[in-house]
């Protein structure tokens, strides 16, 4: 990759720019000062950054007016939310494109198995439709507790599944042993399922934002940690899973950077923007 260059850069959020803890009261929502200068070199060469992350829309547009992502813009970001299922621009939020699904069967499926699991539902500028109230810290916005058969009633872009009593491990066994047909879903660091659409993840939100850039994957920067980061990376021209990433991460990407707590992502943007 010698004469290679990013001519967009992905950045994950979560693990990647902000560094995360199982703890939601330990939770930083600050990017480090070096993260920060590193993105504004990115701004300042002109190449485009685009966030990538699972959180929802509402979350996102605060993390990226907090990283000064949104100062001194020619036009709004790009910027994909849900795991892909939502693609938007900020500022302000609007949704450009959301995939949707019926999540009744597979959710009734996983109930069936975790009768005591939370439930959530995103609802678009306002937060969370929940069939209880989720730990303090792990859902942004406003928490709405709603009737379990009214949140699936209609389709949606995605769902949460949490269980504060059970492990990651324990989640990807019961969705790998139910299948969960009708859905692509994504296990978290903590006990936590993501359902979204089927066909629907990082990288395909991801090649629609380049198709409107005139951006090839082939020149896209891509920096991830997590398991949802997966097709990112592989998609990407060149994916770095951070240092802290799971050995899958690690496997799919082209490069391995420093852990988010040596600000990992940092030490990469300054390789082809220092």
């Amino acid at each position: 990759m010698t004469d290679w260059s990013p001519q967009l850069v992905v950045c994950d959020i979560d693990g990647t720019l902000l560094r995360w803890t199982a703890d939601p009261a330990d939770a930083d929502e600050q990017v480090t000062p070096r993260v920060r200068a590193a993105l504004d070199a990115v701004r300042a060469a002109g190449v485009p950054i685009v966030l990538a992350s699972g959180r929802a829309a509402y979350s996102m547009a605060q993390i990226a007016d907090d990283a000064g992502l949104t100062e001194q813009l020619d036009e709004p970001l790009w910027m994909v939310a849900s795991n892909g299922a939502v693609v938007f621009r900020h500022p302000p939020v609007e949704v450009v494109q959301e995939a949707t699904f019926d999540a009744r069967d597979a959710v009734a499926e996983v109930l069936r198995e975790l009768p005591d699991a939370l439930v959530a539902v995103e609802e678009h500028g306002v937060g969370y439709r929940v069939n209880k109230p989720f730990p303090a810290g792990e859902l942004s916005g406003e928490e709405i507790v709603t009737d379990l058969d009214d949140m699936v009633a209609d389709e949606v872009s995605r769902v949460i599944i949490r269980d504060p009593q059970s492990t990651p491990e324990v989640f990807a066994e019961l969705a790998d042993r139910l299948g969960l047909q009708g859905t692509n879903y994504f296990i978290g660091w903590t006990a936590w399922l993501d359902l979204a659409p089927v066909g629907v993840d990082k990288s395909t939100a991801l090649q629609h934002v380049c198709d409107q850039l005139g951006v090839d994957a082939s020149d896209v920067l891509a920096l991830g940690d997590g398991r949802n980061d997966l097709e990112m990376l592989r998609w990407a021209g060149r994916g770095v899973a951070m240092g802290q990433a799971v050995d899958l991460v690690h496997q799919a990407a082209d490069s391995t950077t420093a852990t988010v707590d040596e600000d990992g992502a940092a030490h990469e943007l300054e390789r082809w923007f220092g």
